[in-house]
């Protein structure tokens, strides 16, 4: 689709909801005792019960709920102590029981809202609409058979919340925030793994266009199953222009379901827009409504972890750190409990962020692993970066010596392997006055050089007296001395 004119998409407003699936991380599914895990041969997590086979009768996952419960509290929704099932009714394939299992009327989250950070520095708020409960069909696959579709029910029956946002959002840039927040949030409560590729993490976009200053919305399409968060912001970007050069054509815009090609980048229609009276919702009968008490609401409320907006805002606030810095350090939950165990043995902050963000990053991205598997325990990094701040060892030779040393692995303190490998600055001033008289030695047409004022040529002895020391010098008081010895010629 050709390119919207300025002049012509100034003149709109893209509106967008997003309808986010969260597959929980449960051992077992929603409503049976059947294995939950991904993976399995087709067709090998099923029973009676998740088949939906005539007689048998649902039960309630207890860990379901309390997952639910667990994001609704991250989102600041209101729990509702009393929710209920409904049955959802459609046909297709990978749909055993011919209907969903989900909630309507009363779901388990109502309300929320969930602040998304912006490229130009600014939060925003985006509201939640409500989080529900329900059961995943089955997977199609249209491609592994010439004449066959093939159907896999291992999926049948897990658990899944549907975070369902207001339309709130204005912008591509703003629905990719809002979904990496909610992905961060449900890694750190880990109720799901946020794997959109493999499907555990799945998004549907309602997108609609209006012009500015309009009240009423317009028809809106949905865009479905995007699985990652890049193809969600296409779909957002193509749909505004498509939108937009329909009713600048004096189009209308019919309200459909469509499908993304991401090879293509365009959408195309799957079917027209099911409204909620197409489903024929009606509570279940075989499920009793969910009863969440008091005590059970602030046992769960206080199991909860530290949540990525919590952290940056001890980090910022309590440490000092730069909002760049804690945003890096909390993207991921792993890496911020190695923050909070390095800073248990050090007070210098900053020090320990970089040390992360930097040579313990590159390290980890180099080799493939993830900071789980870092050799180095979080005391001994902070070990390091006393010996720096101490004026042991200078940052240098602490960044291209001890820390591959470290990472080894041995079991020696920074301290023992710094001493053991010659890295400690030498406080013999005398030693220190050998190497300069060496280095101006070497280039005494540079010495002249300084003399007649050029005083850039200052580095390169200073790199000369570190190459003669190897490292194990001052290099603030190396660089008064060198200006002393340089002045006095």
């Amino acid at each position: 689709m050709a390119v919207l004119n300025s002049s012509v998409s100034d003149k709109y407003e893209l509106v967008v909801g997003l309808e986010v699936h969260a597959q929980l991380s449960t051992l077992s599914k929603a409503f049976s005792s059947d294995s939950a895990a991904f993976g399995a041969d087709p067709n090998h997590h099923v029973s009676p019960v998740s088949l939906g086979h005539p007689g048998t009768l649902p039960r309630i996952n207890k860990r379901m709920v309390e997952y639910a419960v667990k994001m609704g509290l991250a989102c600041n929704c209101t729990i509702n102590l009393t929710n209920t099932f409904a049955r959802k009714n459609y046909f297709y394939a990978d749909l055993p029981k011919g209907f969903q299992t989900t909630q309507d009327q009363q779901p388990i989250c109502l309300g929320g809202s969930v602040t998304v950070n912006l490229s130009d520095g600014t939060a925003k708020s985006i509201a939640i609409h409500h989080i529900h409960m329900e059961d995943d069909a089955g997977k199609s696959a249209h491609d592994q058979h010439d004449e066959f579709s093939l159907i896999d029910l291992n999926r049948a029956g897990v658990p899944l919340i549907e975070i369902v946002s207001q339309p709130d959002m204005r912008s591509a840039e703003e629905a990719g925030q809002f979904l990496t927040e909610i992905r961060r949030t449900l890694r750190y409560l880990e109720i799901c793994d946020g794997n959109m590729e493999e499907g555990s993490m799945r998004c549907d976009a309602n997108i609609s266009v209006r012009l500015h200053g309009a009240v009423e919305y317009g028809n809106r399409c949905e865009v479905k199953n995007l699985n990652s968060i890049r193809n969600v912001q296409r779909a957002i970007e193509h749909e505004f222009s498509r939108q937009v050069a329909i009713i600048e054509a004096g189009g209308h815009i019919d309200q459909n379901t469509l499908n993304f090609n991401a090879d293509t980048g365009e959408t195309s229609v799957l079917r027209s827009k099911e409204m909620a009276n197409d489903y024929r919702y009606f509570p279940e009968p075989d499920l009793l409504p969910v009863q969440i008490t008091a005590a059970e609401l602030e046992a769960i409320r206080k199991s909860m972890p530290a949540l990525p907006h919590e952290l940056i805002e001890k980090y910022t606030r309590e440490l000092g750190l730069s909002a760049y810095d804690a945003g890096v350090i909390v993207a991921d939950k792993e890496f911020a409990a190695y923050f909070e165990e390095v800073i248990k043995h050090t007070s210098n902050y900053k020090s320990a962020a970089n040390w992360l963000m930097g040579s313990v990053r590159s390290y980890l991205n180099d080799n493939s692993l993830g900071i789980s598997s870092l050799s180095l325990t979080p005391d001994n990094l902070a070990g390091l970066i006393k010996l720096v701040d101490e004026g042991k060892v200078n940052n240098t030779v602490a960044a291209q010596k001890l820390f591959p040393a470290l990472l080894k692995g041995n079991g020696k303190t920074a301290d023992q392997l710094a001493r053991e490998l010659n890295l400690v600055i030498s406080k013999d001033t005398s030693e220190v006055d050998g190497f300069i008289k060496a280095a101006l030695a070497k280039f005494p047409d540079k010495v002249v050089e300084y003399q007649k004022g050029k005083k850039g040529v200052l580095g390169l002895f200073m790199g000369e007296v570190m190459k003669l020391s190897k490292g194990k010098i001052d290099p603030q008081k190396t660089n008064q001395l060198l200006i002393k010895e340089l002045e006095s010629k």
